[in-house]
């Protein structure tokens, strides 16, 4: 740390920069220490401080940001270079691994075959002396023919030999026509190849006939899109009319499947090693120089944009939300975010941070159906988090509340946060969906129940939880819940009306829930008595009590000294 200090002194000319390059000082050597870095060699989580470090060096920075950003880019892509070559190490190893593996399978599948080539030999040998047998039989029998076609007596008639010969001389006189129209094997293999040849020249340009014939439709398209703006005096802004163009044009060819993909196409003819190191420079160039004009929809797009995804990141969306807002238009965080929803691919989402960012900035600027279109068609990464901030923004807007709990529902459930899910539910009044949800879904327990009834009170929903399930008991017990409730204020009145509903169909009714509640013990409802006496509600402890008292060998032990000296009094 002196030394860096010392190495800095000469270029460090007011006391703010002192300060600075002190506190990132502290700073490294505190995460380091928080973190566990080695002393010495590679490590992930240092590269991770200095790359923190780094990018606070770039805010600060004026006149040498597009330098810094230029560097950290090349950095943050040599790193990832490196990391894609450890990868590959580790694949090929596991590739050299697997090939021993079939090597071996192979030996002995050769050695398996050998001995079946022996076996086969064995039985064509065999074969060919019973067949030599035959030969010898069928000569020895006086029906042999000398000639083939003729038999003996035929053989010895000059007149019959005479016609056999003019037969063989008429299929000699054919055979020999015949050979006069053919070519040597040479020439039919040499026309062959070049039939071959023909053919997958013919594949090649049918090939490239079906991408040109795309990329003129989609041209076509982007041209018919832009004279159509020309005409109508420019009602919309360029760049969104292009991205939705684009947008509308990747959806078409989604519900084609002779059609490949917009994106594929293009990422196809992109640049290369020197080539794309320059695009990437001219792309933060063009983008700083954007962003300073204040021209933050163009500088959103440049970004979103950017090859590899340099400026695809949470640092640069740090930089938007750190501009200026000018007035009468929308925030350069909310311009930046929808230019990464509408510039990502089919299965591309953001990471964790710009998902939580974005949401954040596209619900202060009121466009909720930009983030509900951006979970429904799963743009962004699903977090606990994210879920969260839908619900807090549907608690301060009812005005937007069931679509907010709605999208915050589909985040839990990806998440598997299914307490949270069944309590959005329930905000949202889907009480008996909520019940049901919270019977049939496994991973819950009973304090997960309880947890969402506290959250969220409800009468309905309690009388849904403790009812009994067709082949087992309730998912709470009304004793249970009853004296959970009533020892918070909050949630008091809830209690209070379930035991007031059963009082009210009459003792025979109390009895019956009391006697079937087989998850509450006698103790359980002897501390709801003791509860509802504190609440002076004396007609529904009274009403418990001797519902208690009625059952054969039940012992109370009661706190309240009245009422053990009157427990004492009925069992003497």
């Amino acid at each position: 740390m002196s030394r860096s200090s010392h190495f800095t002194a000469d270029i460090l000319t007011t006391d703010s920069d002192r300060s600075f390059i002190r506190s990132l000082n502290e700073f490294m050597e505190h995460e380091k220490k928080c973190l566990q870095c080695p002393g010495e060699g590679p490590d992930e989580l240092r590269y991770t401080v200095h790359r923190s470090v780094f990018s606070k060096v770039i805010g600060r920075a004026t006149a040498y940001k597009r330098l810094l950003l230029a560097v950290k880019s090349e950095y943050d892509s040599t790193i990832m270079e490196l990391q894609r070559r450890e990868e590959e190490a580790r694949a090929a190893r596991l590739t050299v691994a697997a090939s021993e593996s079939r090597r071996k399978s192979l030996l002995t599948c050769e050695r398996q075959a050998a001995h079946l080539r022996e076996r086969i030999s064995t039985h064509q040998r065999e074969t060919a002396e019973l067949q030599e047998e035959l030969e010898r039989e069928k000569t020895s029998k006086e029906q042999s023919s000398w000639m083939p076609g003729l038999t003996v007596a035929e053989s010895e008639d000059p007149e019959a030999l005479d016609g056999y010969l003019k037969d063989m001389e008429a299929q000699r006189d054919a055979l020999l026509d015949r050979k006069s129209h053919c070519v040597p094997l040479e020439v039919k293999t040499k026309l062959d190849a070049e039939l071959q040849a023909a053919k997958r020249r013919r594949d090649e340009l049918s090939a490239e006939n079906n991408l040109l014939t795309v990329l003129y439709k989609r041209l076509r398209s982007v041209w018919d899109c832009l004279s159509s703006w020309e005409e109508e005096g420019q009602p919309a802004p360029l760049g969104e009319l292009v991205g939705s163009t684009l947008e509308n044009i990747r959806e078409a060819d989604g519900t084609d499947e002779d059609i490949c993909s917009i994106k594929q196409l293009f990422e196809d003819q992109e640049p290369a090693g020197a080539d794309a190191s320059e695009l990437v420079s001219d792309y933060l160039d063009r983008f700083l120089e954007l962003f300073e004009l204040a021209q933050y929809e163009d500088a959103a797009l440049i970004a979103a944009r950017a090859p590899r995804g340099v400026l695809r990141n949470i640092d640069t969306m740090e930089m938007f939300k750190g501009a200026e807002v000018l007035p009468g238009s929308l925030s350069p965080s909310f311009l930046f975010f929808w230019a990464l929803l509408f510039t990502a691919g089919a299965d591309g989402e953001l990471s964790a941070p710009l998902s939580l960012q974005g949401v954040s900035c596209a619900l202060q600027s009121g466009a909720l159906q930009l983030v509900s279109y951006a979970v429904t068609h799963k743009k962004l990464t699903f977090t606990e988090e994210l879920g969260d901030i839908l619900t807090e923004h549907a608690q301060e807007n009812p005005g937007v509340a069931d679509l907010c709990l709605t999208l915050a529902t589909i985040i839990y459930e990806a998440c598997r946060l299914h307490r949270k899910a069944a309590l959005s539910m329930c905000r949202r009044g889907l009480i008996h969906s909520a019940a049901e949800f919270l019977k049939h879904c496994e991973d819950l327990t009973a304090e997960d129940s309880m947890w969402v009834l506290c959250r969220s009170p409800s009468l309905s929903l309690l009388q849904l939880l403790t009812e009994p399930l067709q082949d087992s008991a309730a998912i709470l017990s009304v004793g249970g819940a009853c004296a959970a409730l009533l020892a918070d204020p909050q949630q008091r009145p809830v209690a209070l009306q379930l035991l007031d509903s059963f009082v009210s169909r009459g003792r025979g009714a109390l009895e019956e829930v009391i006697v079937g509640d087989v998850g509450s013990s006698v103790d359980v409802w002897t501390h709801v008595v003791s509860l509802c006496s504190e609440l002076e509600r004396d007609d529904l402890s009274r009403a418990i009590l001797s519902v208690l008292l009625s059952q054969s060998g039940t012992r109370i032990v009661t706190p309240d000294p009245e009422g053990a000296r009157l427990m004492e009094h009925v069992y003497l």
